[in-house]
């Protein structure tokens, strides 16, 4: 018994140790594999042996139960903000009334740092242990969102020996810019609404019930400055981050101390310069006095501390004309309103479409078409209307009215409470089914490569197609004559209507994962559907699935193993809903007919030799695979995918549209750039010599990579 309990201990602390280096100083040591296996088993000596469990294991980070609202929690001393600036002058002008304040024979310095776009939060910490995590709320009373922060893996659960036994921080809770574009993505291939930008991601995850889906969510945070109690010993900012960053906390990738105000602003202008290479988004600099001893006799206003400012960086936006409004129709029936704009250049792409996600954003924002508008790229990636140029509206704009009937079909569109979106219920929508015959094609489902946008909307326009398992009965031969040309300029299907055919046979061998991620059950992404496959033999299982419907009855039970845990209770309905309902009934028993019953994939194995085993690699740029499919290769080969360039990274993969500030930042750290080529090469997917020359350029294969954005949505 005393192994058991040692060999706890061990696995805590050693899943601690590892949480640390990848959350925190993003230089991990072990394949992702590794650490699943141990955390897998420290699953199952808790449950085999609960007396021995560490009250603060690692493993209850997402086994908070739902609660049904949020303590409020008063600060002490209260969480202010800070005053404001937009011009270098007003720096100048806050040096001036720093000077007229503090003696002229005490020596000080300025410290700059990122304004990071998140949610402000305090952590209480007695006993070195995590007891309270609160939002800043008013600055005077905030909720108390502890279960949520539990779940944030770089924010230390205890704190070394070293550290105060009562400590209280204050900092910035962020999502990442990566992290948001696949929350959007996965979101989306739901069906549900997406978020706006990485901030209000942030701050909606945050406000969610149930710790277990904020879990999921791609939240951070940094530490940057004191709560109430815990840090008064320390003479400077610098030496107070320096102990943050010791006892386990992540703190800010940039700072300068600099002793007058001209390097302060240089300071400034530098990680303005870099603000994109950072992977939160930060929206300014923070400059405070270095020196702690020096705050009291600042003082402070009845909202902002007298020592610190904050300077707001001018936001990279472009003014252009809305010229019109398409409202488009997804697979599950929800319509989206997309802005079509004159196009513009922003940040090194040119713009001519962006989401404006939907009805409550137009109105909130009163848009109409022919405005003049701010266009914006929401986590540097999506394309957004940032407000609308009223004083150059004209006269004979009129409000933008919402379509009350579906755009497609015609049909009834509805808005379920508690939901934003409007959504078309004709269930024969060709919208939906277009929609939804490309998706069941798709990459991360059953790869039918030769079924575009392009030939879906043919097919169910020409009613071939009326369900997407259609696919598996079409004459292919007959189809080589299907014109698929645009107006005017005929084309025929040809010999692609055969290499159709044969992607159809090989998908009808595809695992259970990628059919049930194919069939656009509602909160089914990739990763769920991943997840629920693991735990069923084949398809036909899933609607009497016994696992779904212990997940459903007994998700407030603790004690359930890891994957279980993973398969959330939205998903868990929507697979049973889909497959008892009359359409799933009548999909099994097509499938049934036709000889496919998917059934699970093999567990695949991860190298421990090989050219990759270790090595940190980090995958940027528009790439020929999905970014899913290229980390999943990575991961088999003993890679560690990265988010971010680091140190610690030795591959930066660089696919078409890669900034010249990111490839730099990569070959100044000693990370070498290579192409997709590459690295098949070092996965073993094609013959070929290494690059011994070692000079970190990319190998461009001579294609064009025009920057112009395509199509959106």
């Amino acid at each position: 018994m005393s192994d058991i309990k040692a060999r706890m201990d061990y696995l805590v602390a050693e899943i601690n140790r590892n949480d640390r280096l990848y959350y925190v100083e993003a230089r991990p040591v072990i394949p992702d594999a590794e650490y699943d296996r141990m955390y897998e088993e420290l699953i199952r000596l808790e449950q085999e042996h609960p007396e021995f469990k560490d009250p603060n294991s690692p493993t209850l980070r997402v086994s908070g139960e739902p609660i049904e609202g949020f303590v409020q929690v008063r600060h002490s001393p209260p969480m202010k903000s800070l005053d404001k600036c937009y011009e270098k002058g007003e720096l100048h002008q806050f040096d001036a009334f720093l000077r007229r304040e503090i003696p002229r024979d005490v020596s000080w310095n300025y410290v700059v740092e990122p304004k990071v776009d998140g949610v402000s939060m305090s952590l209480l910490y007695e006993g070195r242990v995590l007891v309270r995590a609160a939002t800043r709320g008013n600055g005077e009373v905030g909720d108390d969102v502890t279960q949520n922060v539990r779940t944030i893996r770089s924010v230390p659960k205890t704190l070394p020996g070293d550290a105060p036994e009562t400590l209280e921080v204050r900092g910035e809770v962020f999502m990442t810019r990566d992290g948001f574009v696949k929350l959007n993505a996965t979101l989306d291939e739901a069906g549900r609404e997406t978020f706006m930008n990485p901030r209000n991601a942030c701050a909606g995850s945050l406000k969610l019930l149930d710790p277990k889906t904020v879990s999921t969510r791609p939240l951070d945070m940094i530490v940057y400055n004191a709560g109430g109690v815990g840090c008064d010993g320390f003479a400077t900012h610098a030496e107070m981050i320096e102990a943050f960053r010791r006892w386990g906390f992540t703190v800010a990738p940039f700072s300068r101390i600099v002793p007058t105000i001209r390097e302060a602003v240089d300071a400034v202008e530098e990680l303005g310069s870099k603000r994109h290479d950072f992977r939160f988004e930060i929206d300014g600099a923070v400059i405070k006095v270095n020196e702690r001893s020096l705050y009291d006799s600042l003082g402070a206003t009845a909202h902002s501390p007298r020592w610190a400012r904050a300077y707001k960086y001018a936001p990279e936006r472009a003014e252009t004309v809305l010229e019109g409004i398409t409202v488009q129709v997804g697979r599950t029936g929800v319509l989206t309103p997309v802005a079509e704009l004159k196009s513009v250049e922003l940040a090194g792409s040119v713009i001519s479409r962006a989401t404006l996600h939907n009805a409550e954003q137009i109105a909130a924002q009163d848009i109409r078409v022919g405005d003049h508008v701010w266009v914006v790229k929401a986590g540097d990636v999506i394309p957004a209307i940032d407000g609308v140029i009223v004083e150059k509206r004209p006269i004979s704009s009129v409000p933008y009215v919402f379509p009350d009937r579906c755009p497609v079909c015609g049909g009834d569109v509805v808005k379920y409470e508690g939901e934003v979106a409007v959504r078309c219920v004709n269930p024969a929508c060709p919208a939906q089914l277009q929609r939804r015959l490309e998706h069941f094609a798709g990459r991360n489902a059953l790869d039918i490569k030769a079924l575009g946008g392009r030939l879906s909307d043919i097919l169910v326009e020409k009613n071939i197609v009326k369900d997407p398992l259609d696919l598996f009965t079409l004459d292919y031969n007959a189809l080589q004559d299907l014109d698929i040309g645009e107006e005017g300029s005929p084309r025929k299907f040809g010999r692609n209507a055969l290499n159709m055919k044969k992607a159809v046979e090989d998908a009808g061998r595809l695992p259970l994962e990628r059919w049930l991620f194919a069939f656009g059950i509602p909160n089914v992404g990739v990763t769920v559907a991943r997840d629920i496959a693991s735990e069923h033999e084949k398809m036909s299982d899933l609607a009497e699935s016994a696992v779904l419907k212990n997940v459903i009855e007994n998700d407030s039970k603790k004690g359930r193993d890891r994957k279980i845990l993973q398969i959330k209770v939205e998903a868990a309905k929507a697979v049973l809903a889909f497959f008892g309902g009359e359409y799933g009934r009548g999909v099994l028993a097509r499938l049934a007919a036709l000889g496919i019953d998917p059934r699970r994939a093999e567990k695949e194995t991860v190298k421990t030799e090989g050219p990759l085993v270790g090595m940190g690699c980090v995958l940027t740029g528009s790439l020929s695979r999905p970014r899913t499919e290229w980390a999943k290769l990575i991961e088999l080969a003993g890679g560690i995918v990265q988010s971010s360039v680091t140190s610690k990274t030795r591959y930066l993969i660089a696919g078409a549209n890669v900034g010249a500030a990111k490839t730099e930042k990569a070959k100044a750290l000693g990370t070498e750039v290579i192409d997709e080529e590459r690295l098949k090469e070092l996965l073993g997917m094609v013959e070929g010599e290494a690059d011994k020359s070692g000079s970190g350029e990319v190998r461009n294969s001579g294609k064009d990579s025009s920057p112009v954005q395509g199509e959106l949505f």
